[in-house]
């Protein structure tokens, strides 16, 4: 079953968080706030690691829980945190023979 927004488990979501915790951020999102060009590096990150940290910086107007969430749906994936201005992300990658996080 592909883990999304509506069907993850508090379990899921405790492992990933574990495993974020671990993670650097793979960019930050700044003023420029979504482009086309971010969602598709978040989406290349996504698809090599299937969680991904990023960083919401301060010059940000909108709150930080609103852009991920926004980002998450755009990406199809799942916002599994926000703390702060730190945002972590799951989608399960498609990609063959990849060692897919079991949830």
């Amino acid at each position: 079953m592909i883990v999304t927004s509506e069907n993850i488990t508090s379990k899921q979501r405790s492992k990933l968080k574990s495993i974020a915790a671990t993670l650097s951020p793979v960019t930050q999102i700044g003023k420029g706030g979504i482009t086309e060009n971010l969602l598709k590096t978040l989406s290349d990150a996504l698809d090599a690691h299937e969680v991904i940290k990023v960083t919401i910086l301060d010059n940000v107007d909108e709150d930080p829980k609103n852009l991920a969430e926004n980002v998450a749906e755009l990406l199809e994936a799942v916002c599994v945190i926000v703390i702060g201005r730190k945002a972590v992300f799951y989608r399960y990658s498609r990609r063959d023979k990849f060692a897919h996080i079991e949830l």
